[in-house]
């Protein structure tokens, strides 16, 4: 690494001397076992993914081009999806023997492979193809573009040196320093293989470089229509899709052929969606703008519409999604029907199906694309004949059924077994060597078709849930009656010991002879010091049981604990790693309750920790807050007894109480909602606006108001722990960490605001999951308010009378209405501002928000949360 540090590549003799290091590294990586592989393979596919923010925008400043929030998708896709893929496939020794016919396979490396990376995708590509080579124990030299180069150097510096760290050889990936033609021309010819990802004159370079080459083509996928497709689900897809890192993804949709009797109802939906139809003369000054001299414009790749129609001498409005030139001919001098690689789509009308498979295969005959990708909406059960028709007619290597093309056909989002991969081959159509999404490995073509589905969902709960006031001792004892357990560590925090609430647990335990020790010294913000302090004592009691009591602090201070006593070589920020998919994360949470019973006992009625797999602990060091997720973290046993709810005083009980609410809110708003979560989310809320007022004002003798509180919590931590949460949580959690305030206070300054962000009709993105079709939250948010028996004309005024009925709980419960009346100065939280931002983009419970946040517009939802400004999402 020292020495790809001080000698730059910038000449032929600098290039040898680099390509000579790597090929040492290699033949000693090509002895390597596959623990050994796989060891290296893990350690960077964690480190690309921790760095996927920083690239991200190290992409777009250097480029120009792009959105930092997708580029963070695309990163963490490259990292976190290809790990999936590929963390039990075998690349190393005999793979298959059989011994009647005396034969053997063997996996073995290639050698070096030559890796030309695109403008587009400088540092999803760097880091799909560096775990590519690492996985197959080959050695990568790295040729980026020019313009792209610092990005893309930086994303091979991180793996290399997290590659290294976990015993790959030194000097094993590299790359030029100042690309130029001759050096790229260079690394092709000196290389054993090449990996290209890039325009056709590239591609047709590195086939023709005497190297062998796996290439891929250029995309110009259209999307046919079908009248009997979902038009609003397809619609608002293809504007996901075209509109994802504007449109740079090589399978993003390029034109739409829409049948005649729905193209006007197509039309009206693209238009109501925010997309602009421009005019003739728009769409002259377009096309004029679009192709130079039959070659795509690079200035407008990657751009958003206002900027596009700016470049073109007019004027859309700032938030358009994507500009439409309605098209007739196929000819290749039609601009609307090439790839355009940004927020342009053509739009063609068919007479019939036929006529639309025509303009389909002839638009890719003439103008680019054969072998890439072809998109069909239809209803796949009554137009088995047609869907025949599209899947024998496309030439084509990608047949995307009912799905957004750009993420459909990178593969692993939209459907279960299209390889994700950030490198499309298109087959002997496309001039390529291969067919399929590249992967660890490629024998023939292969034509795929992948129908879109939605992927398996749960509804998850502790074991044993008990509850009624009362219920405490009973519930106990069937730890040593039916379990046997002899030693409980309790967990809790100072104020509760002092104040006996544990005693009503110890003297049970005591009476069925069961011995205790007392943890006590967790704090509001519990952090990583005081769960390493409660190891510590857990270690020296060694017990069978753990008992949590208190809040969520305590509960969530007591489930790091359980993790780091049986596993004590967990690593804490591998736990903390941000995943798209609680499935297919990088890292795998141990399995826990081989030493210890987990038991939590609330005291308060908001968190719902007692049911949920999360915990949110701080990084004293840093102050940051970290939520982890995972279903091992899931209590076994929740005791949910209102008699140790009674004496929580007003501002505990309004802020927990605040929080159950909020919990309900997201969930039942949350791209992952379900008939399982969304009944029990508003049965939550109606308890909570039933109940909560009079436990503020009258709560230490408002017994059945207590407990209905207790159960709405608990069940509210049941909904969110299957359907997740949303971006109210993300930006409470960074308000609380930056300026100290009580979480449910943090949720509820920002919950109004934040619905109606959902809530708008046109949202600049929306959430990718997908069971979630199209844009609804304005819907769902009308039904809580029926269910809160209110009523309204339409949806709207509902939605509005919904939004009075939470600021009137507040008020009542006495929650201020801005974050500048809980004393946070002016100054201090600018300060913050721009950083808070961007940690509650990358949080966790990002990603279920049903409308998938800018950094942007977080910080706009921060601002008019912190001044009471009009906000109208």
């Amino acid at each position: 690494m020292a020495n790809n540090e001080v000698r730059l590549v910038d000449s032929v003799e600098a290039l040898e001397a680099r390509l000579a290091e790597i090929r040492q590294a290699q033949a000693i990586f090509a002895e390597y076992t596959q623990e050994q592989v796989d060891k290296i393979f893990r350690a960077a596919a964690l480190a690309a993914n921790k760095a996927r923010v920083p690239l991200a925008k190290m992409a777009v400043e250097e480029t120009g081009m792009g959105i930092v929030e997708d580029k963070v998708i695309k990163n963490n896709y490259a990292a976190e999806h290809i790990y999936n893929k590929y963390r039990n496939t075998q690349t190393c020794g005999v793979f298959e023997e059989n011994t009647a016919f005396g034969t053997k396979r063997i996996y073995e490396p290639i050698g070096i492979i030559a890796a030309v990376i695109p403008t587009t995708n400088p540092t999803s590509t760097a880091i799909f193809k560096c775990l590519l080579s690492l996985k197959t124990r080959n050695g990568i030299i790295i040729s980026p573009h020019p313009r792209a180069k610092k990005c893309t150097i930086e994303a091979a510096r991180i793996v290399l040196e997290a590659a290294v760290e976990a015993g790959a050889p030194e000097g094993i990936i590299g790359w030029i320093d100042v690309p130029s033609l001759d050096l790229t021309k260079k690394v092709m010819e000196e290389s054993d293989i090449i990996l290209a990802t890039g325009g056709p004159a590239m591609v047709k370079s590195a086939y023709s470089s005497g190297t062998p080459a796996i290439g891929v083509g250029a995309g110009n996928a259209s999307a046919i229509i079908d009248p009997s497709a979902d038009i609003k689900n397809a619609v608002n897809s293809i504007i996901h899709s075209k509109t994802f890192d504007n449109g740079m993804i090589c399978a993003t949709e390029q034109t739409v052929i829409v049948d005649k009797t729905i193209y006007d109802e197509v039309k009206a939906e693209f238009a109501a969606r925010g997309c602009y139809f421009l005019n003739d003369e728009e769409a002259d000054k377009v096309r004029n703008t679009m192709l130079i001299n039959g070659a795509l414009n690079a200035k407008i790749v990657g751009q958003r519409p206002a900027k596009i129609a700016e470049m073109c001498g007019f004027e859309v409005p700032a938030n358009t999604k994507v500009l439409i030139g309605e098209a007739t001919s196929t000819d290749r001098s039609e601009a609307f029907g090439h790839e355009k690689l940004t927020t342009i789509l053509g739009m063609y009308k068919s007479e019939d199906f036929d006529n639309a498979l025509d303009i389909a295969d002839t638009l890719l005959h003439n103008n680019g694309g054969l072998g890439h990708t072809s998109v069909l909406w239809i209803d796949t059960l009554t137009e088995k004949e047609k869907y025949d028709k599209f899947v024998h007619r496309m030439k084509t290597c990608r047949l995307v059924i009912n799905t957004p093309s750009s993420l459909g056909g990178i593969g692993d989002l939209y459907n279960f077994d299209f390889a994700p991969s950030l490198t499309l081959g298109c087959g002997s159509w496309g001039g390529n060597s291969v067919s399929e999404n590249v992967g660890v490995k490629h024998l023939l073509n292969i034509k795929t078709v992948a129908e879109r589905r939605e992927n398996m969902l749960w509804f998850r709960t502790p074991e044993k849930v008990y509850f009624k006031r009362g219920c405490l001792p009973v519930a106990l004892d069937e730890l040593g009656r039916v379990m046997g357990k002899k030693k409980a560590f309790i967990v809790t925090d100072r104020f509760l010991y002092k104040n006996g609430y544990t005693k009503p647990v110890t003297d049970k335990l005591a009476q069925m002879g069961i011995q205790y020790s007392v943890f006590f010294d967790v704090a509001p913000d519990p952090t990583l010091g005081c769960a390493l302090e409660g190891v510590k004592a857990i270690n020296a009691f060694e017990p069978d049981t753990i008992i949590a009591i208190g809040g969520g602090s305590a509960m969530d201070a007591a489930k790091i604990m359980w993790v780091m006593y049986e596993h004590p070589d967990a690593d804490f920020l591998d736990m903390a790693m941000r995943f798209i998919d609680i499935r297919k994360r990088v890292y795998t949470f141990p399995k826990m309750g081989e030493k210890a019973y987990f038991v939590c006992v609330p005291t308060s009625s908001g968190t719902g920790s007692e049911v949920t797999p999360f915990a949110v602990i701080t990084d004293e060091k840093t102050g940051h807050k970290y939520p982890l997720a995972d279903y091992e973290l899931m209590p076994n046993m929740a005791i949910i007894d209102t008699d140790l709810m009674m004496s929580a005083p007003k501002g505990l009980t309004a802020a927990s109480g605040l929080d159950c609410m909020v919990h309900d809110l997201e969930a039942y708003a949350s791209v992952m909602a379900t008939d399982f979560t969304d009944g029990i989310a508003v049965r939550s809320l109606q308890l909570t606006f039933a109940n909560l007022r009079e436990c503020v004002n009258n709560g230490q003798t408002a017994v059945k108001a207590r407990e209905n509180m207790a159960h709405a919590a608990t069940m509210a931590g049941m909904a969110f722990a299957n359907a997740f949460l949303g971006i109210a949580h993300s930006l409470a959690h960074k308000l609380g960490a930056y300026h100290h305030l009580p979480h449910g206070i943090c949720c509820a300054l920002v919950i109004e605001n934040v619905m109606k962000f959902n809530a708008n009709p046109v949202p600049t993105k929306m959430g990718t999951f997908s069971q979630y079709q199209y844009p609804h939250a304005l819907e769902r948010y009308a039904n809580i308010a029926r269910a809160l028996g209110l009523t309204g004309k339409d949806d709207r005024e509902l939605f509005e009378g919904l939004l009075d009925m939470i600021a009137k709980l507040k008020e009542d419960v006495g929650c201020k209405r801005t974050i500048a009346e809980y004393g946070v100065s002016e100054e201090d939280f600018l300060a913050t501002l721009d950083q808070m931002s961007e940690d509650a983009f990358d949080d966790q419970c990002t990603g279920a928000n049903p409308r998938y946040p800018l950094i942007s517009e977080l910080k706009e939802i921060y601002l008019a949360c912190y001044y009471g400004t009009e906000y109208n999402g």
